[in-house]
């Protein structure tokens, strides 16, 4: 298999699922400016067409994030910047945002959040207000990402429940419907297939028909992933983690997504108008190593000449 050509190992390939290797084609990814710097070479771990999403947390200047699309661009990977409304300042710093990106890195997609800061830096706090500047059906953007979350967000929702969730997608669907960008969710990890599925089903019957592209947290240590899944909000499936936890027998070992990722790619299988589209990883326990449980399991973006924007 041409995904062969990414491994670094001398060693034989192993076994993987057929359903697998289909459902891990095209999987995205996320670096941060400051991991993207201990990464050598970036083509030696993804495929050439990656997705790459850049996070941008609170306090990284813009030009550390410009200067890493530009690079990861260079080097022929789709490259998705957050645009988190929280921490922009006004219409005026989106615009030079967007103008900086677009210059320098030739960027046309862009992951539009709300952001982990408790309170706004000004003029916006959702990415509903950041899609309604009109700016990136200005600037001609292709693509444009918004967030899911399978088991809610308390931050939306403090009750628990899904109900402000659910609105903010209704009005995500309406707006597709009058961009030309094309949107997808891009949804927060979480690790037990079932609610995943039932999730994703439970939007289609609501009438919410935006592609999802699910969010799973790459191998690492179970104490590392642990506090992570506190720390973001991943609600019923830490109970996935806890569990894991209790057995000593697997304590000890690093944690990979092979059995939640392997459940979606059956369903998947077994239901092709299943709405989960792409898996898109947090390479919570490193890059390199998320990359190379992708290769060894069957991941790989198409060749340049067969992608689509």
């Amino acid at each position: 298999m041409a995904l062969l050509n990414f491994r670094k190992r001398a060693e034989a390939p192993r076994a993987v699922s057929g359903d697998l290797e289909a459902f891990l084609k095209d999987y995205s990814i996320e670096v941060m400016p400051r991991t993207a710097e201990k990464v050598e070479d970036f083509r030696a771990l993804l495929p050439e067409g990656t997705r790459v999403y850049i996070a941008h947390i609170e306090g990284t200047p813009i030009a550390d994030m410009v200067s890493t699309a530009a690079r990861l661009a260079r080097d022929g990977y789709k490259v998705m910047p957050h645009f988190p409304a929280r921490i922009i300042k006004d219409k005026a710093t989106l615009a030079d945002w967007i103008a900086r990106y677009q210059g320098e890195a030739g960027v046309d997609q862009a992951l539009l959040l709300a952001g982990g800061v408790a309170q706004p830096v000004g003029d916006f706090h959702c990415s509903m207000q950041l899609m309604e500047t009109g700016l990136f059906d200005k600037a001609g953007f292709k693509r444009l990402h918004v967030a899911g979350h399978p088991e809610g967000n308390r931050d939306i929702d403090p009750d628990g429940g899904m109900k402000n969730v659910t609105e903010a997608l209704r009005w995500k669907q309406k707006f597709s419907e009058t961009t030309d960008a094309q949107m997808a969710l891009a949804t927060q990890f979480a690790f037990d297939a079932k609610p995943i599925i039932k999730w994703a089903d439970d939007l289609a019957s609501a009438g919410i028909t935006l592609p999802i592209h699910i969010g799973i947290a790459g191998p690492a240590k179970l104490q590392t992933l642990i506090k992570f899944a506190i720390a973001c909000g991943v609600g019923p499936s830490l109970k996935v983690l806890q569990k894991r936890a209790m057995d000593v027998s697997k304590l000890l070992l690093p944690y990979e997504p092979t059995d939640v990722l392997t459940q979606l790619a059956a369903h998947k299988a077994a239901n092709p108008g299943f709405n989960i589209e792409r898996v898109h990883f947090f390479p919570l326990g490193g890059i390199k190593t998320n990359a190379q449980w992708a290769i060894d399991n069957g991941g790989a973006s198409a060749a340049p000449a067969a992608q689509t924007a």
